[in-house]
């Protein structure tokens, strides 16, 4: 029987409350529970380390391993916890941006690693064009950042460095923000919420539903997978009925044509108008993790 997957993230949020819960009873309570919890991490420390020392030794511990290893989520955070993980910082960022690019490609974008601090400041530059999409700068904020913090939960801040100004550049000037801590990001932000499995949606299917209470319409093409806000730029209408079509002037397009009002969008460009190309679409954010479909949505912020 399979073991439940731990959720380390969840624990460490519990650890933290439990030692404020801790820190209310007096210092005396505090410090105890403080060098409970170091040393119990100290010991669970060595003992890792240790097994990778054999594993190590009886040769067992090559390259496929280790790659096996680093990407287990739970695995790789106990690893990079206690200063084991197998790559460093800068390769962990760069895989998490390799693992993103083909979403950022889906915009229209790209993006490139400047530099990794020692004090944990990433550098990054945004590249490309996204067709006039003013909300991608959000779109790709949240891919980004999201990827980078899994990935290296050890990083304080990311800062973009702007490309030179041309014409249709993404704008990236709300991308530069420090990662938020754990506690701070229980706060008004960006929730990942799953909705669905990509093996359950047939290439050229659009399917509507609602993620994290907003109201969601999925795109499935050969090329990846596509989500929207559920509604048309051209008159508010939702897409109920409405399909996927090929445009015959542009091989490889998806066109989402609106049932109420006949207007169109090309969904791999970032939902842009066909007809009228200063209109588009509200792009979701979307990552495809082990199959599954997951969908960035942003809690309503408190007024």
């Amino acid at each position: 029987m399979t073991a439940p997957i731990l959720d380390a993230g969840a624990v460490g949020e519990r650890i933290e409350r439990l030692l404020e819960a801790s820190a209310a009873t007096g210092p005396v309570a505090l410090e105890r529970s403080e060098e409970l919890v170091r040393l119990v991490v100290e010991l669970y420390g060595t003992g890792l380390e240790r097994i990778l020392e054999i594993v190590y030794d009886g040769g067992a511990l090559d390259d496929a391993v280790l790659a096996s290893l680093a990407a287990d989520p739970l695995v790789s955070s106990l690893l990079i916890v206690h200063g084991l993980h197998p790559y460093a910082v800068n390769e962990r960022v760069q895989r998490a941006l390799d693992d993103v690019r083909p979403y950022l490609g889906s915009h229209g974008g790209d993006v490139r690693l400047l530099d990794v601090s020692d004090e944990g400041v990433v550098q990054l530059q945004l590249l490309g064009s996204c067709d006039g999409c003013a909300s991608s700068a959000v779109t790709l904020e949240l891919a980004v950042e999201d990827a980078i913090r899994a990935a290296a939960p050890e990083v304080v801040r990311i800062d973009v460095v702007a490309q030179a100004a041309t014409p249709g550049l993404i704008p990236v000037e709300s991308l530069s923000a420090r990662l938020r801590t754990t506690a701070e990001s229980t706060g008004p932000g960006a929730q990942w919420a799953a909705a669905g499995r990509a093996a359950d949606m047939g290439v050229g299917q659009l399917v509507r539903t609602s993620v994290g209470g907003a109201q969601v319409v999925l795109c499935r093409l050969t090329s990846g997978t596509y989500a929207y806000r559920d509604e048309c730029a051209a008159c508010g209408a939702t897409f109920e009925g409405a399909g996927l079509q090929r445009s015959p002037a542009a091989p490889g397009s998806a066109v989402l044509t609106c049932r109420g009002c006949g207007a169109h969008f090309d969904i791999r460009r970032a939902g842009v108008g066909v007809d009228d190309p200063g209109i588009h679409l509200d792009p979701m954010p979307l990552l495809e993790r082990d199959g599954v479909i997951e969908i960035a949505v942003r809690s309503a912020v408190p007024a």
